[in-house]
């Protein structure tokens, strides 16, 4: 178990550019580092560069599951199971929301445009007539 925790590790700063010590400006996928971040809570944010949160969804992820699987075995209750899972979602929900948001205002700051993402420019038009 810990050599796989050691080779994501691994792969993680790999991936994110940490280990050639630059940072290249390019524009972000919000879409991808959302659904990073969905699949496995925190991995949007990490491979964003920001460790700390990355590492504060991750370990609330392991939480709801470990806290979960305690209740799950001490309680006689047949809904714990369906509410474990439920929090799993809501937090892997709100996860990628984060992360999705971070690579949106990355890419503000870095003063590129919302091309690439048709969901994106249909969501920024309607607002935008609304006012």
């Amino acid at each position: 178990m810990r050599s796989v925790f050691v080779w994501l590790l691994a792969l993680f700063v790999l991936v994110s550019g940490a280990a050639f010590g630059k940072e290249k400006v390019e524009r972000r996928d919000p879409l991808l580092y959302g659904l990073a971040s969905f699949v496995i809570p925190g991995l949007g944010q990490f491979l964003q560069g920001d460790t700390n949160k990355a590492l504060t969804h991750f370990f609330v992820a392991v939480a709801i599951g470990v806290a979960g699987g305690y209740l799950a075995v001490f309680t006689p209750y047949a809904f714990v199971t369906p509410v474990i899972a439920a929090a799993h979602l809501v937090w892997a929900l709100y996860s990628a929301m984060d992360s999705y948001e971070m690579a949106v205002a990355y890419n503000k700051e870095h003063g590129f445009s919302h091309a690439g993402n048709p969901m994106l420019v249909m969501v920024t038009k309607l607002s935008k007539e609304d006012t």
